[in-house]
């Protein structure tokens, strides 16, 4: 049965069992069925019987899994490398504020900012994932509202009108009707109407409602839509009535498995590429922080543990824990300045602001890292009907009788939606008169009819069968004959509101003629007639159905001018060769003719006419439909969108692969996908063309070869397992899938694949819940717009990485250098964590708005395994790091060592002078001799050290703090210009190319203003403010940093191009 019959959880009564043998019922005829599961068809079960079937089968329902409980999707949300690493930052944090309030006497609420602020981002985090996986198992609850509530069941020799659905055993005897939802898998056991059909697309896929019988077929192993006596669970009876019988309820109904196989598919989510290489990222980053705190901590041993050498022995240790504490906050301070503490905000808003960019473009984003992942799609699989064609009917091709029988007239008719204005039939002039013959062929095509057209939702749609829909959509383009030829083009165009559209040309012929009696189709003779009264007072029959049907059962053929010649064998022979070709380009054939004496119904009028007792009987309607007369034939196709071709291109040019998986026929799908260019023209398809059931018969080894070899591929006739098989052996090859479905019976593979889409027009609930994406135009141009923006949000993403890193690397260096120096600490906690979430974040939110580079869609897919940063981007910005680390260091030390500096005056302040030395040993103050050091101005703040000369070193080091958290911040925001593009100039990019980036770092500088000139704001980060000569000195020591990296960046293509000759070069030598 297949992995969605296998048994998954705790269930309620015996349910579904993997070694239980399914009865094939549509392989027995009735009676061996009723024997089968102890029935009499004319009672039904008994009550005894029915309590028996329930015991051993359960409930008629879908059971339901338990999910995660709360708290395990709270703790799952740490299960995140850099997560985990500011946790322990900032309970380490916490406690170090805690001890430092208890020894000082009362606690200084700014000690405790970057904790809180920390614990906050954790704690907001941890919210959103668990609201989203909350949402997870939505599909599952969808696909229960697709049961029927009700049914009507004959139980003890009597009808129960209502019985509630979940009530239903396998055995029970159903009566179904137009409308009705079925409620379980059933046998048809006979028709009570002389047709039944049923809606099941959103199951297996077919384009189409389809005719059911009662007859058995002659295959116990046949896919879904071969048991054409079986009706499932969730679909729809849209004509007709009948009596089954209840074969499989609840978890083994074919709904049922796909219940089993979505929750299956739900237990193996696996991370998408991005969360992957960020988790390496974290893994990576964990082990530099624990090395480098490390290090610090012991350059910084002798402050804080000494010992004399007695004996060659040390001896007399001296510990001093307050220094020890002061140097493990350093340690701490470091491995907040390591951690990109803002990059989770970051790359969730830059998601968000894809997911708005995509949405503007009809594809609707669900779960936000799927908009990274399709950047590394390698793969789409495709459904046919409604993606990669329009899901619409259309007639393509009109076949006429000539001024012979054995003369053909061939017109192709332009447009491919059911709009009567889109397109004409070529080679048809607008002032020529419709010929006899033509006039014949709109009258049965538009009598012959029961559908209308409605305009809802800004397009055309069908109201009835898509195939008479087109038909009348047909009889529209023909226009009228003669003198009563109409322009109906404001028939459409005056009532955009409407839900239903007039048909001029349609109710032209209508208004000729008088239906009295309908011959309903049947499988059997393949035709559908009515008798209709003309306006001259004789009763016709109109008939359209198969063509070869008809034309076994026609006697003469209708030539252009209106004449009768006999229907030979050389004009049916003509009229069946054309029938080949347009079946062979995928057309589905339709035939029309007529009858003038009719017999018994010449005189007929109504249910009171004798004859009318013939038409009781569907078994009758064949010897009517016969010795008629044959006037033409159409082609019709659900025809591929316009725009497709040219997607699929655009594919083939990015290195993606398109498959397509279809529940349609094997000739069909082969036809669409060599016209919009999944395959070559004039290319074997023979060994890339399979029906589901052929595909999985091959051996392992050869389906694994198939769907790695280049090109496109077709599945026809494709059941949901199959679709999930397919979608698991590509994703083993290495593949990253995206899957498009819109049925049911495509949840499970949306959910299994790495980008589940949906379609929003024609998807069920079922399938846009367990989708990552929705197409809101059902349209695959929009996946290929989709997979373009992803790989451009990728690449912006890797932009702002590269500088949220980069920026870390310089604030790593800044506290290292500080510590192997000796120097006063230059940068505190809760500076950096300023920096890092507030200064640094609008910058790396607008690097998100970097237009996409003009091959973004001509390159191959990146791999899943790529790395974020390459050896040579990670040198680069290693440079750029000990860079930003020297000068925010180098700042510091020039304050407090120079009075001027490259010409700016740096003493207008009054602040004392000390020697590098000095600065380098400035713990050991207390001993240097007649020290002393003059007042100087900060703002409005005069800073003294009478008592205290050391303190200049403690409290009076404010400013020197300012200039370094100022320099880090004006560094930062000339390196998020480097950013714009990994290897390109700014010269070539300019910065207002991304006008976003120049507003962003506006506000960060405007927000560093503030924190810098309002006096609460200033006291919470221990800063002062700086006077116009400093910011000059700011600005000579930030500026370097992008010449710096636009050095880089030219080796750097230096060396890319003398690679890339050299390969040519080595290339042209072989």
């Amino acid at each position: 049965m297949g992995k969605g019959g296998q048994d998954y959880g705790t269930r309620s009564p015996v349910v579904m069992k993997s070694d239980r043998t399914v009865f094939p019922a549509w392989a027995r005829d009735e009676h061996e069925c009723a024997k089968e599961f102890g029935v009499d068809i004319s009672q039904g079960l008994s009550s005894e019987a029915v309590e028996r079937q329930r015991a051993k089968f359960g409930w008629n329902e879908l059971e339901k899994h338990a999910g995660p409980s709360i708290w395990k999707l709270v703790v799952d949300q740490f299960n995140d490398t850099l997560v985990r690493i500011l946790l322990v930052a900032a309970v380490v944090s916490f406690v170090l504020a805690w001890i430092d309030g208890e020894e000082g006497g009362e606690k200084d609420i700014t000690a405790f900012v970057e904790p809180l602020v920390i614990f906050l981002i954790l704690i907001v985090n941890a919210i959103v994932g668990v609201w989203q996986e909350s949402n997870a198992e939505k599909a599952l609850e969808a696909l229960k509202e697709m049961q029927s509530e009700h049914a009507m069941v004959k139980r003890d020799g009597h009808f129960i009108p209502s019985l509630p659905a979940r009530e239903l055993v396998p055995g029970d005897i159903v009566e179904l009707r137009v409308g009705d939802k079925v409620p379980a898998d059933m046998r048809v056991l006979h028709l009570i109407s002389s047709t039944l059909r049923v809606e099941q697309s959103s199951l297996t896929g077919e384009s189409m409602s389809v005719n059911k019988s009662h007859h058995k077929v002659n295959s116990d192993d046949i896919e879904l839509q071969g048991k054409e006596c079986m009706v499932f669970a969730g679909t729809t009876i849209v004509n007709g009535s009948c009596i089954c019988l209840v074969t499989e309820t609840g978890m083994n109904t074919e709904i049922g498995k796909i219940h089993s196989q979505i929750h299956e598919a739900s237990q193996h989510d696996e991370d998408t590429p991005l969360k992957k290489k960020l988790n390496e990222f974290g893994e990576a980053l964990t082990s530099i922080i624990g090395v480098v705190c490390a290090l610090v901590w012991l350059i910084n041993l002798k402050y804080f543990l000494s010992w004399e050498i007695v004996n060659g022995w040390p001896r007399n240790f001296k510990f001093s824990f307050e220094k020890c504490t002061y140097y493990f906050e350093i340690a701490v301070a470091l491995a907040v300045a390591a951690i990109p503490e803002g990059l989770p905000a970051v790359i969730t808003t830059c998601l968000a602001l894809g997911t708005r960019k995509m949405a503007q473009k009809n594809a609707i984003v669900r779960k936000l890292p799927s908009v990274e992942t399709l950047g590394c799609t390698t793969v789409i699989c495709s459904d046919k009907t409604g993606t990669l064609t329009t899901n619409q009917m259309s007639v393509a091709k009109l076949v006429a009788v000539g001024s012979d029988p054995c003369s053909l007239r061939d017109y192709t008719v332009e447009g491919t939606t059911y709009d009567p204005c889109d397109g004409r039939i070529q080679g048809w002039s607008e002032g020529e008169s419709m010929d006899p013959n033509l006039q014949s062929i709109a009258r049965i095509a538009a009598l012959c009819n029961d559908a209308g057209i409605a305009y809802t939702g800004h397009q055309f749609c069908a109201n009835g069968m898509p195939t008479e829909a087109a038909l009348k959509v047909l009889v529209e383009k023909m226009n009228l004959p003669g003198s009563e030829r109409h322009l109906h083009a404001a028939s459409t165009g005056s009532h955009p509101d409407s839900a239903e559209i007039r048909l001029y040309c349609c109710e032209w012929w209508s208004e000729r003629t008088h239906r009295i009696a309908t011959l309903e189709f049947d499988r059997m003779r393949k035709s559908m007639g009515i008798i209709v009264k003309s306006d001259t007072g004789e009763n016709l029959l109109l008939v359209k159905g198969a063509v070869e049907s008809l034309l076994d059962r026609s006697s003469r053929i209708q030539l252009s001018d209106g004449t009768v010649a006999p229907l030979d064998a050389e004009s049916r022979q003509s009229l069946l060769n054309k029938l080949d070709v347009m079946t062979s380009s995928a057309l589905r054939c339709l035939g029309f003719a007529y009858k003038e004496n009719l017999g018994d119904f010449t005189t007929y009028d109504g249910e009171d006419h004798p004859a009318h007792k013939y038409l009781l009987d569907p078994a009758n309607y064949a010897s009517i439909e016969n010795d008629m007369i044959f006037v033409g034939l159409v082609g019709l196709r659900d025809p591929p969108r316009q725009e497709v071709h040219e997607a699929i291109q655009e594919c083939r040019d990015a290195g993606i692969r398109v498959l397509v998986i279809t529940g349609d026929n094997k000739n069909t799908a082969e036809a669409i996908c060599c016209e919009i260019g999944v395959f070559e023209q004039d290319e074997d398809v023979n060994s890339r063309s399979f029906t589901g059931k052929e595909f999985m018969a091959l051996p392992e080894t050869r389906r694994r070869e198939i769907l790695r070899g280049p090109g496109g591929c077709v599945f026809s006739r494709s059941e949901p397992r199959h679709k999930q098989d397919i979608v698991r052996m590509l994703r083993d090859a290495g593949e990253v899938v995206a899957m498009t479905g819109d049925g049911v019976n495509d949840a499970p593979a949306l959910k299994l694949a790495d980008i589940g889409i949906a379609m929003g027009i024609a998807g069920t609930e079922v399938a846009k819940e367990a989708s990552d994406m929705v197409l809101a135009d059902d349209n695959f141009s929009t996946i290929v717009a989709a997979v373009a923006e992803g790989r451009s949000i990728f690449n912006n993403m890797k932009a702002f990485i590269r500088y949220m890193i980069s920026s870390n690397i310089g604030e790593v260096a800044s506290i290292f250098l500080t510590a192997a120096l000796g120097m006063p600490e230059g940068l505190i906690p809760v500076q950096l964590l300023w920096v890092n979430l507030v200064t640094d974040g609008p910058p790396a939110t607008a690097l998100g708005f970097n237009p996409p580079d003009m091959d973004i869609m001509k390159k191959p897919p990146r791999r899943s395994d790529d790395s974020l940063i390459n050896a040579w981007v990670l040198f680069r910005y290693l440079v750029i790091g000990l860079y930003v680390g020297v000068a925010t260091v180098g700042i510091f030390a020039i304050w407090y060592t120079h009075g001027t500096f490259l010409g700016i005056d740096l003493l207008e302040d009054g602040h004392t002078l000390v020697t590098f030395s000095q600065l380098r040993n400035w713990d050991k103050c207390s001993s240097w001799e007649g020290f002393t050091v003059s007042p100087f101005k900060a703002g409005s703040e005069v800073f003294t050290f009478d008592s205290n000369p050391c303190d200049y070193f403690s409290t009076g080091k404010v400013k020197a703090m300012t200039l370094s958290l100022t320099v880090l911040v004006a560094i930062e925001m000339f390196n998020s210009l480097n950013a714009l593009s990994e290897d390109g100039s700014l010269l070539v990019m300019p910065p207002w190319v991304n006008p976003w980036l120049l507003l962003a770092m506006s506000v960060s500088f405007g927000v560093h203003f503030l924190i810098l000139y309002v006096p609460f704001l200033a006291q919470i980060f221990g800063i002062v403010p700086l006077s116009l000569n400093e910011w000059f000195l700011v600005l000579a020591v930030s500026l370097p940093v992008i010449l710096i990296d636009e050095i880089l960046k030219l080796i750097g293509r230096c060396t890319s191009k003398r690679g890339r000759h050299g390969s040519l070069t080595k290339k042209k030598d072989n």
